[in-house]
Formats: C-alpha cells, structure tokens, sequence
C-alpha cells in the first residue's frame, strides 16, 4: 500500500511540474492571459465544515477585490482552486494530491490543525509553500519548511483564556472538555491546565469519543465538581450541542472556547439562553469598516456566499483571516517576483503586511508574530457577540 501510494504521489507530481505554476488561458476574444492558481485547502463537509466555508469566503471575496497580480512587469490572473479536505486526516493527504496535480504555486488553509499536519508531508514532497490562516496547533510548522501561517498559536491562546478565567471571572476549579484523540482539542487543554493550575487552580479533564452526541454526563460532573468555568475547545458541530445542553441541564458555569467557537452556529444556540460564553478569537466586528461594509455587501449580494456564511451576514474572525491571508499569498508571488512555486515558498517567510487582523510577519519557525487576542462574549438576549477584552501578551 505504500509503495501504491508513493507512485500515485509520483505520479501527480510529474503532473504538476508539466502544468506548471503560471500558465495561460484563451480569453473570449482569443487573446492569451497569463494565470497563477493558489490552492484552497479548507473542509466543505464534515464537523469543520462551518469554519471551511468561512475561510474560504474571506479567501474568495479578496480574490473578487483583487483578482491580478503583477509578475516581472507582466499582469496574471489569480486563479483559486479550491478542495475539500473533509475536516479528516484520512482524506487530507488525497485532498492536497488533488492541489499538487492542479499545479497550484501555493496553498492556502486549512481551518483544523489536524488535516493541515496531515497534508503537510504532501505539499513538502511537492516543493510547495502552505499559508496556515487559522491552524493555531504549534506542529503545524515544527520541524518543517513548508508550512507558515498568520495567526497566533494554541499556547498563547491557552495562556489568554486561563488567565481571563482567573483574573475576569475568579475561577479556582475549571473543567476541560475534549474530543479524545483530537491533537487540537488536546494540545489546547494541555496548554490551558498548565497556566491554570501553575497559577493555583485546580483542573478535572475528561474527553469524549468520537461523534458522541450526548454530553449530559459531562455537564452534570461539571456540575458536581462545582466547576466555576468549562473550558471546551471543540468543533462547531461538537459546541453547539453542548451549549444547547448546557442550557437545558441549568448550566451556571462559565462556558469558555477558543477561536472554533467564534460562529454564528454557536451564537444561534446560545441564543436565548443564560449561558455565559467567552471566546478567544482573532478578528472582532467593527476592527475595519471598510472591511466590513465590503465583506457584508458581498455576502448579501451573493447567494452562494450567504448559504457559506450560514444564512446571515455576521462576519467570522475567520473570514477576515482568510481575506488576509489571500493578500499576504500575493506579497509572497510579488516579492519572489516570480510564478515559480520554489521562489515564492522562499520569499514567504520575508513578507510582512499589515491586514484587516493587524500586523502579520513571520519568525524563522514560520509563526506569524502575534500579541493580541480578541475575548468575545455572547449577548444572549439579542444573539450577538460582543466585545469583552482584547488580551495582549508574548505569543511565544
């Protein structure tokens, strides 16, 4: 199985290199342009299928803004192929292949550490360069060239949430919840216990299986355990089910969630309820008018972008990181001044840009250099999220 899998990479790549990275279309007129494709590596389908869509909503509407970008004097037309990589570390590696074989020159995504590693060893076989947006696990980029990304990571992340729960809502005993053998939901409570209990808290972890629906037993520990926070950084197919139940079983304790949480999902499910909800996010509405006026007019304006953003116009963090991301792509293409995919993966990590999100730049790992977090919570009466504090600190 192996060696089958080895030929079939074998395969795409030689694929690959025939393609090219830029080459040229026939125009309507019969005139040639030249065109760079940008992979899209962000699920469609699957229990992050939410935050995919999401993503690669800001991907696509700064393509509508900016579709051209200009290579050695000459005008090429950015191309997005986008693929689905299922939210699965099982079908990642086919979905990147499928990246390699369209001749993409980079690779943007994915929403979900897991699939990102996973696909990882696929671009770095290929010679490709990959833009995390929202992976915030720290093997993403360990050890490896090959991916760089522009938000913070789960450790600084962590560190933000355990000390807004000690300092802003007085926590002594928090209980984590996770999805059990899920590396971003894991690598996250491990950061959060350390903090938490180094500052003097005490800490009940529990984890649950795959695709569980009921989460009544956990709540109720919570409960018992007199829990003053729950701490639960888990997909947002797994966090609306435990806030619809949290509710129903008279939660009283403070729901805390990373950026996965940041959804307008989640906000329908909180809608209504008592529940108090903080999330650690990268983006919060109101941070660029101009971003938000265009982002919401396109949204409107398009159908297809509103089923993606889940039937309304509330702007994910998310959304506004992939918007950033596609502009940080074209600093990399006009620095390397070149469509050659080993050209732009050098000049990657010498990009810096100042987005929607704020300043992005890269250490020699290939971590953006972030030290602003943004703690929402959830206006429950009206449904809306609304800003608590923006944390600052060392995202190292």
């Amino acid at each position: 199985m192996k060696k089958f899998s080895a030929l079939v990479l074998a395969v795409l790549m030689c694929v690959s290199c025939l393609a090219g990275c830029g080459s040229s279309n026939k125009t309507e007129d019969g005139n040639s342009e030249k065109v760079i494709r940008i992979g899209v590596f962000e699920p469609s389908t699957g229990d992050s299928a939410s935050g995919g869509k999401k993503e690669t909503l800001g991907v696509q509407y700064a393509n509508s803004k900016t579709p051209t970008v200009t290579i050695n004097g000459e005008e090429y037309k950015v191309e997005l192929e986008i693929v689905d990589n299922g939210s699965s570390t099982d079908k990642a590696p086919t979905a990147a292949s499928q990246l390699v074989s369209k001749g993409v020159a980079m690779v943007l995504g994915s929403y979900g550490s897991g699939v990102s590693m996973a696909a990882g060893p696929i671009f770095d076989e290929a010679g490709l360069c990959a833009l995390g947006i929202t992976c915030t696990n720290p093997n993403v980029t360990a050890g490896n060239d090959y991916y760089n990304r522009i938000c913070f990571l789960d450790d600084f992340q962590a560190d933000v949430l355990a000390s807004f729960a000690m300092e802003k809502l007085s926590a002594k005993v928090a209980y984590c919840l996770g999805e059990n053998g899920n590396e971003y939901d894991q690598g996250l409570i491990s950061y959060f216990t350390k903090v938490f209990e180094a500052a003097g808290g005490k800490v009940i972890t529990d984890s649950f299986p795959t695709n569980n629906s009921d989460f009544s037993s956990y709540l109720n520990k919570a409960k018992n355990e007199k829990a003053d926070v729950i701490f639960t950084p888990v997909s947002i197919a797994y966090a609306t089910q435990i806030v619809t139940q949290a509710d129903s079983l008279g939660i009283e304790a403070a729901i805390l969630g990373s950026d996965t949480l940041d959804d307008n999902k989640v906000l329908a499910a909180a809608k209504g309820t008592s529940l108090k909800l903080y999330v650690s996010t990268f983006y919060q509405e109101g941070g660029s008018e101009e971003f938000d006026k265009g982002i919401k007019e396109y949204i409107n304006s398009n159908a297809d972008a509103k089923t993606a953003n889940g039937g309304d116009d509330v702007i994910s963090a998310v959304t506004a990181m992939g918007y950033d991301a596609y502009y940080v792509a074209l600093e990399a293409i006009k620095a390397a001044n070149s469509a050659d995919k080993g050209a732009i993966k050098k000049a990657l990590g010498t990009v810096k840009y100042t987005g929607v999100s704020g300043d992005i730049s890269f250490d020699e790992q290939g971590d953006a250099i972030r030290d602003t977090a943004y703690i929402k919570t959830i206006n429950t009466a009206d449904g809306v999220w609304q800003l608590e504090t923006v944390q600052t600190g060392s995202s190292k």
